[in-house]
Protein backbone atom coordinates (compact mmCIF):
# COMPACT_ATOMS: atom_id res chain seq x y z
CA UNK A 1 0.00 0.00 0.00
CA UNK A 2 1.50 3.50 -0.81
CA UNK A 3 1.93 6.69 1.60
CA UNK A 4 0.50 9.99 1.20
CA UNK A 5 2.97 12.51 -0.63
CA UNK A 6 1.78 16.20 -0.58
CA UNK A 7 4.26 17.55 -3.39
CA UNK A 8 3.62 21.29 -4.10
CA UNK A 9 6.11 24.47 -5.07
CA UNK A 10 5.57 27.56 -3.07
CA UNK A 11 7.63 30.78 -2.94
CA UNK A 12 10.11 31.47 0.24
CA UNK A 13 6.82 33.74 2.17
CA UNK A 14 4.74 30.24 1.58
CA UNK A 15 2.59 31.18 -1.42
CA UNK A 16 2.03 28.19 -3.98
CA UNK A 17 -0.30 30.60 -5.55
CA UNK A 18 -0.69 34.48 -5.92
CA UNK A 19 -3.42 36.31 -5.45
CA UNK A 20 -5.24 35.45 -8.65
CA UNK A 21 -4.05 32.04 -8.85
CA UNK A 22 -1.24 32.67 -10.54
CA UNK A 23 1.71 30.52 -10.98
CA UNK A 24 3.30 32.02 -13.73
CA UNK A 25 6.81 32.49 -11.20
CA UNK A 26 7.51 29.19 -10.51
CA UNK A 27 10.55 28.36 -11.82
CA UNK A 28 9.94 24.53 -13.27
CA UNK A 29 13.24 24.49 -15.82
CA UNK A 30 14.54 21.49 -17.26
CA UNK A 31 16.30 20.17 -14.44
CA UNK A 32 13.82 20.05 -12.09
CA UNK A 33 11.14 19.20 -14.33
CA UNK A 34 13.38 15.93 -15.18
CA UNK A 35 13.93 15.30 -11.25
CA UNK A 36 9.95 15.87 -11.00
CA UNK A 37 9.37 13.37 -13.84
CA UNK A 38 11.74 11.60 -12.33
CA UNK A 39 9.95 10.70 -8.87
CA UNK A 40 6.04 11.10 -10.09
CA UNK A 41 6.32 8.42 -12.53
CA UNK A 42 6.79 5.45 -10.36
CA UNK A 43 3.32 6.91 -8.02
CA UNK A 44 0.29 4.60 -8.26
CA UNK A 45 -2.39 7.43 -8.26
CA UNK A 46 -2.80 11.62 -8.57
CA UNK A 47 -5.13 13.19 -6.21
CA UNK A 48 -5.91 16.60 -6.21
CA UNK A 49 -9.30 19.39 -5.52
CA UNK A 50 -11.46 20.85 -8.60
CA UNK A 51 -9.51 23.36 -8.99
CA UNK A 52 -6.18 21.83 -9.40
CA UNK A 53 -7.21 19.08 -11.31
CA UNK A 54 -8.90 21.34 -13.52
CA UNK A 55 -5.64 23.63 -14.28
CA UNK A 56 -3.92 20.29 -14.89
CA UNK A 57 -6.62 19.17 -17.27
CA UNK A 58 -6.35 22.28 -18.81
CA UNK A 59 -3.00 21.74 -20.44
CA UNK A 60 -1.52 18.08 -19.80
CA UNK A 61 -3.88 15.85 -21.75
CA UNK A 62 -2.62 17.81 -25.08
CA UNK A 63 1.01 19.17 -24.20
CA UNK A 64 2.67 16.58 -26.22
CA UNK A 65 0.74 17.20 -29.10
CA UNK A 66 2.55 20.26 -30.20
CA UNK A 67 5.70 19.91 -31.56
CA UNK A 68 7.47 22.55 -29.55
CA UNK A 69 6.78 21.17 -26.03
CA UNK A 70 9.97 20.22 -24.26
CA UNK A 71 10.91 16.71 -24.41
CA UNK A 72 10.77 16.85 -20.03
CA UNK A 73 7.19 18.02 -20.76
CA UNK A 74 6.20 15.52 -23.03
CA UNK A 75 7.28 13.19 -21.04
CA UNK A 76 5.20 14.32 -18.05
CA UNK A 77 1.81 15.05 -20.23
CA UNK A 78 2.16 10.60 -20.57
CA UNK A 79 2.81 10.25 -17.22
CA UNK A 80 0.07 12.52 -16.02
CA UNK A 81 -2.41 11.23 -18.51
CA UNK A 82 -1.90 7.75 -17.97
CA UNK A 83 -1.68 7.73 -13.96
CA UNK A 84 -4.93 7.04 -12.25
CA UNK A 85 -6.54 10.31 -10.50
CA UNK A 86 -9.12 11.21 -8.18
CA UNK A 87 -10.65 14.51 -8.14
CA UNK A 88 -12.39 15.37 -4.75
CA UNK A 89 -15.21 18.30 -5.12
CA UNK A 90 -18.55 19.15 -3.44
CA UNK A 91 -19.46 20.74 -6.72
CA UNK A 92 -18.77 18.18 -9.51
CA UNK A 93 -21.20 14.97 -10.05
CA UNK A 94 -19.46 11.63 -8.56
CA UNK A 95 -18.08 9.39 -11.80
CA UNK A 96 -15.98 9.68 -14.13
CA UNK A 97 -14.01 11.64 -16.40
CA UNK A 98 -11.50 11.30 -19.16
CA UNK A 99 -7.78 10.50 -18.64
CA UNK A 100 -8.86 7.42 -15.61
CA UNK A 101 -10.13 10.16 -13.45
CA UNK A 102 -12.83 9.49 -10.80
CA UNK A 103 -14.71 12.31 -9.42
CA UNK A 104 -15.35 11.52 -5.30
CA UNK A 105 -17.61 14.20 -3.17
CA UNK A 106 -16.83 12.67 -0.15
CA UNK A 107 -13.38 12.90 1.51
CA UNK A 108 -12.59 10.82 4.14
CA UNK A 109 -10.28 7.94 5.51
CA UNK A 110 -12.02 4.81 4.01
CA UNK A 111 -12.00 6.46 0.75
CA UNK A 112 -8.32 7.43 0.57
CA UNK A 113 -7.85 3.71 2.45
CA UNK A 114 -9.51 2.31 -0.55
CA UNK A 115 -7.28 4.21 -3.45
CA UNK A 116 -4.35 3.40 -1.47
CA UNK A 117 -4.89 -0.37 -1.41
CA UNK A 118 -5.72 -0.23 -5.40
CA UNK A 119 -2.92 1.82 -6.38
CA UNK A 120 0.59 0.54 -5.45
CA UNK A 121 3.23 3.25 -5.41
CA UNK A 122 3.07 6.68 -3.78
CA UNK A 123 -0.36 9.19 -3.82
CA UNK A 124 0.41 12.36 -4.92
CA UNK A 125 -1.79 14.80 -3.64
CA UNK A 126 -1.78 18.57 -4.95
CA UNK A 127 -3.63 21.57 -3.73
CA UNK A 128 -3.49 23.28 -0.77
CA UNK A 129 -6.48 23.06 0.24
CA UNK A 130 -6.97 19.49 -0.17
CA UNK A 131 -3.86 18.92 1.29
CA UNK A 132 -4.96 20.68 4.47
CA UNK A 133 -7.82 18.51 4.63
CA UNK A 134 -6.10 15.24 4.47
CA UNK A 135 -3.91 16.40 7.60
CA UNK A 136 -7.03 17.47 9.23
CA UNK A 137 -7.14 13.71 9.11
CA UNK A 138 -4.20 12.89 9.38
CA UNK A 139 -3.43 11.22 6.45
CA UNK A 140 -0.41 12.69 4.74
CA UNK A 141 2.80 10.98 5.44
CA UNK A 142 5.33 12.56 3.55
CA UNK A 143 5.62 16.27 2.18
CA UNK A 144 7.77 17.12 -0.94
CA UNK A 145 8.06 20.33 -0.95
CA UNK A 146 9.71 23.05 -3.36
CA UNK A 147 11.44 26.21 -2.51
CA UNK A 148 11.24 28.61 -5.01
CA UNK A 149 13.58 31.66 -4.67
CA UNK A 150 10.70 34.24 -5.13
CA UNK A 151 9.06 36.59 -2.75
CA UNK A 152 5.75 37.14 -4.03
CA UNK A 153 4.19 39.22 -1.30
CA UNK A 154 0.83 37.72 -1.36
CA UNK A 155 -1.37 34.86 -2.17
CA UNK A 156 -2.61 31.19 -1.07
CA UNK A 157 -0.69 29.79 1.56
CA UNK A 158 0.47 26.50 0.53
CA UNK A 159 -0.47 25.09 4.15
CA UNK A 160 -3.49 25.64 5.71
CA UNK A 161 -4.55 24.96 8.86
CA UNK A 162 -3.46 25.42 12.79
CA UNK A 163 -2.27 21.94 12.57
CA UNK A 164 0.87 21.10 14.79
CA UNK A 165 2.52 18.11 13.59
CA UNK A 166 6.08 17.00 13.76
CA UNK A 167 8.60 16.56 10.95
CA UNK A 168 12.03 14.31 10.35
CA UNK A 169 13.79 15.30 7.23
CA UNK A 170 14.63 12.99 4.90
CA UNK A 171 16.60 15.00 1.81
CA UNK A 172 17.10 18.20 1.14
CA UNK A 173 18.60 19.02 -2.88
CA UNK A 174 19.49 22.18 -4.56
CA UNK A 175 18.50 22.71 -8.01
CA UNK A 176 20.69 24.90 -10.20
CA UNK A 177 17.70 27.64 -10.78
CA UNK A 178 17.88 28.04 -6.67
CA UNK A 179 14.82 25.48 -6.05
CA UNK A 180 15.18 24.27 -3.04
CA UNK A 181 13.84 20.39 -2.13
CA UNK A 182 12.63 19.56 1.50
CA UNK A 183 11.50 16.07 2.12
CA UNK A 184 10.00 15.46 5.67
CA UNK A 185 8.24 12.50 6.65
CA UNK A 186 5.72 12.95 9.27
CA UNK A 187 6.77 11.51 12.72
CA UNK A 188 3.30 9.98 13.13
CA UNK A 189 4.09 7.10 10.33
Amino acid sequence: MGKIVYHIGFSVDGFFAGPNGEIDWHLVDEELHSYMNEVLAPAGAFVAGRVTHELMADYWPTADQDPDTPEVMVEFAKIWREKPKYVFSRTLPPGELPWHTRVLNDLNPAAIEAIKAQNEGEIIVGGANLAGAFRRLGLVDEYRLYVHPVIIGAGKPFLEGDIRESLTLVETRSFSNGVVLLRYLSKRT
